[in-house]
């Protein structure tokens, strides 16, 4: 049975990538997919370990950067914390310094498009296996169907982070004749949609697949509403964001681990741990991008202020640190980014076993949504504790503590965003949360995303920096050229016209 699920899956995900390089992508020979597979629950499941198999790594096919890479620089590059690093290509550079052109190809979204579509292939062709294989229950096609719902969700909450307003497609494509030329959704249209998603996704999904590697691995519901969550504060819509939040909590399932020298290798170099809610699963047999990435050619360091700055320094104590921080995040001096790749506070990996995951969700991360909820709520004393308490986890030290009345929203506002860069720090998270925050109550907040960006801005480019981020439509990247040339319904973002 084994030996055909993997030659099922095998053939399959040829068949998904055996394409015209066209808009949306992924165009198989016209009935293939139809017509000789998707008869068994065996077609399915083989279908769904292919979406995941694709978040990992692109097809042979195709000359592309893994999702994790594209989230990585999507999520890092513009928030402060990141440098490039000796291998950095010109057009990081530029995202780096604000200089960015459509043609920069950091823009390019076909690898999310990509897996999209295979999401579309198995939603629309698994119900269809039902009355042919008399051994799929309904709650099984059910569970399925979750898991790539949920996942293209968060691959389209993603895009219309990054590039505000996007094309919308919920059908697969399925034959070469198709031909779409689709226009951009709105990113309030987009984020209605991924929740429309994400809501049946929940209804449909599992709490518990029995193993501890397949609950981190897979969608599972804690999953969902951790995708809920942030969605929700996106939307400033504190009340459900927080029930999501709670959702997660009162499951008992997640417990922080305290900082002690085995953090870093329980919660990043073996991964799974009660702390994770979902991690793409990289393996030895599988190894991730980001020993070369960050270590053999380093393409990104961390900041050089980031160490003293973000996690903070005991210059009377040098043995008083924040577990997060040296060797947890980077390497003082060499500013090497060793989340990715340390296996302890002393050792790194050897190439042969970088297998360290990405963390798409964490409990912290959880935490922290529930504290900025809160805060949002005007219930900043319960805030500040949910940060205390990850701070005392974290080992953080008194220089980054802050003395804040529990009725100044503006100052935990900020508190809760400088921990996040702490916990969260290179975890595709910090443009993000920037951007969040500055845009809440129609941008009353933009000079938190000025500060930031002039923090690490050359002296020679900060006033065409600050101008650039004078206009909301400056925060996300444009429309790749390729792209523009490719649908004529897309119309390009106007700050890059």
């Amino acid at each position: 049975m084994r030996t055909n699920l993997i030659y099922t899956l095998l053939v399959i995900l040829t068949i998904l990538t055996q394409s015209c390089d066209t808009y949306l992508d992924l165009k198989p020979e016209d009935g293939t997919v139809r017509d000789e597979f998707w008869k068994t629950k065996e077609d399915i499941q083989a279908g769904v370990i292919g979406v995941y198999s694709s978040l990992l790594n692109p097809p042979p096919s195709e000359s592309d950067i893994t999702i994790a890479e594209y989230i990585f620089m999507y999520g890092e590059l513009r928030g402060g914390m990141v440098s490039p690093g000796a291998f950095a290509t010109e057009d990081q550079r530029d995202v780096l310094t604000t200089n960015i052109l459509p043609s920069n190809t950091t823009s390019n979204w076909s690898s999310f498009y990509r897996v999209i579509n295979y999401c579309n292939t198995v939603i629309d062709l698994a119900p269809g296996v039902i009355d042919q294989d008399p051994t799929l229950t309904q709650e099984q096609l059910d569970n399925y169907l979750s898991e790539v719902l949920a996942l293209r969700a968060y691959l389209y909450f993603t895009l219309a982070r990054t590039f505000k307003d996007v094309p919308i497609k919920l059908s697969a494509t399925l034959s070469d004749k198709e031909n779409f030329q689709i226009p951009t959704s709105t990113q309030a249209e987009v984020f209605a949609q991924v929740l429309l998603d994400l809501n049946e996704a929940e209804r449909l999904g599992v709490e518990d697949y029995g193993t501890r590697d397949q609950n981190k691995g897979r969608i599972t519901k804690h999953a969902i509403n951790a995708m809920q969550a942030d969605v929700y504060l996106w939307m400033e819509n504190y009340d459900e964001a927080l029930n999501a939040t709670n959702k997660i909590i009162n499951t008992g399932n997640f417990a922080l681990i305290n900082g002690n020298s085995q953090w870093l290798n329980i919660v990043y170099a073996q991964g799974n741990s009660s702390e994770s809610i979902f991690e793409f699963q990289y393996t030895t047999q599988n190894l991730n991008p980001f020993y070369t990435l960050f270590f053999q050619r380093p393409q990104y360091l961390a900041a050089t202020p980031v160490l003293e700055q973000i996690f903070g320094v005991d210059f009377n104590n040098p043995e008083n640190k924040d577990i997060r921080g040296e060797r947890g995040s980077l390497v003082p001096g060499t500013n090497e980014i060793y989340k990715y790749t340390g296996l302890n506070t002393v050792v790194r990996k050897s190439l042969q076993e970088s297998d360290t995951h990405w963390f798409v969700y964490r409990y912290a991360d959880v935490l922290l949504m529930k504290a900025e909820a809160l805060n949002e709520l005007n219930r900043g004393e319960e805030a500040l504790a949910i940060v205390n308490e990850l701070r005392e986890k974290r080992n953080a030290i008194r220089q980054t503590q802050e003395q804040l009345s529990v009725d100044n929203q503006d100052g935990i506002r900020l508190y809760i965003l400088a921990e996040r860069a702490r916990e969260l720090a290179f975890e595709g998270k910090r443009w993000f949360d920037i951007l969040r925050n500055a845009r809440k109550e129609n941008y009353a907040h933009l000079d938190i995303l000025l500060s930031v960006a002039l923090q690490s801005a050359p002296a020679n480019q900060q006033q065409s920096i600050t101008t650039k981020l004078q206009d909301p439509n400056s925060h996300y990247l444009p429309i790749s050229e390729n792209e523009l040339i490719t649908n004529k319904a897309l119309i390009q973002n106007p700050f890059y016209k």
